[in-house]
């Protein structure tokens, strides 16, 4: 996100210009997803957006520390900008002091709607929900989750067509109607962002449906929890260098103390 869509136009210049940005590391978080392993060589490319939900979310807030949007996940930035500049529409409805609280939260969850109505076509396009988190949701929420349009679903056989799959730019606006001006420290931010699958097993996305392990699987390839050290190379050489530095010191400061009695 930061090498790709944060550093690109049109978002960059907004961000620089309008907005004091910052950032929480969450990766130790309870709640924080998996993550592929990036390799220090490995190049930085565009996704769908909304991938990653558990692995990063973008908020922005008022002065006073009100949600005005959350995105989950990746966002390309063309769409970022697009959803920035939603943002400072929702900060005017906020400051307008002709308005009650009732009417300020009526208004957000009216705006949070209709916002999707103007998403282009590209935009949704560049939404769709990636084939793991299809399956997971499908397993796991069918019943529950908010990601699929019901009545497209068959009840009879529980098969859910492609047209069943709501994109994340809608889920991410349908999310946030629901939550019409909150205080950061109240937001449920982990529910909000939770949609697809959260935890990668790396035996299980190589099992067959007989529950084996498909021949020729290399599992040392496989996604690696967003915790996992190997997930994370660069940091851990890092760590164990630092650990390897302070061993040195005790073990020298130990035989300097020693030779130091001795003589």
């Amino acid at each position: 996100m930061r090498a790709v869509s944060l550093s690109s136009q049109p978002s960059f210049d907004i961000l620089r210009n309008e907005f004091v940005c910052g950032y929480r590391d969450i990766e130790n978080s309870s709640h924080a997803g998996s993550s592929r392993k990036h390799m220090p060589g490995g190049q930085s490319i565009e996704t769908s957006n909304g991938s990653g939900p558990h692995n990063i979310q973008i908020f922005v807030l008022t002065p006073d520390g009100i949600v005005l949007t959350c995105l989950p996940g990746y966002w390309r930035s063309d769409d970022l900008a697009r959803e920035l500049d939603f943002a400072k529409d929702l900060y005017k409805v906020w400051q307008d002091p002709m308005l009650s609280l009732a009417q300020k939260k009526a208004t957000f969850s009216q705006m949070q709607l209709g916002h999707i109505a103007q998403h282009p076509k590209d935009e949704k396009a560049r939404s769709h929900m990636q084939g793991f988190d299809i399956a997971y949701e499908k397993e796991h929420r069918l019943g529950t989750s908010d990601v699929f349009y019901r009545n497209a679903i068959n009840p009879a056989t529980r098969e859910v067509p492609n047209n069943a799959v709501k994109t994340t730019d809608v889920i991410m606006h349908e999310r946030m109607a629901a939550r019409p001006f909150v205080a950061y420290k109240n937001f449920d931010w982990p529910e909000f962002s939770d949609y697809g699958k959260p935890m990668y097993d790396k035996e299980e996305d190589f099992r067959l449906s007989d529950g084996q392990i498909a021949p020729g699987a290399n599992i040392s390839d496989a996604p690696m929890i967003g915790n996992d050290p190997r997930a994370h190379p660069i940091k851990t050489e890092v760590k164990r260098q630092g650990k390897s530095v302070f061993r040195a010191a005790v073990t020298n400061a130990m035989r300097f103390g020693i030779n130091a009695a001795i003589h």
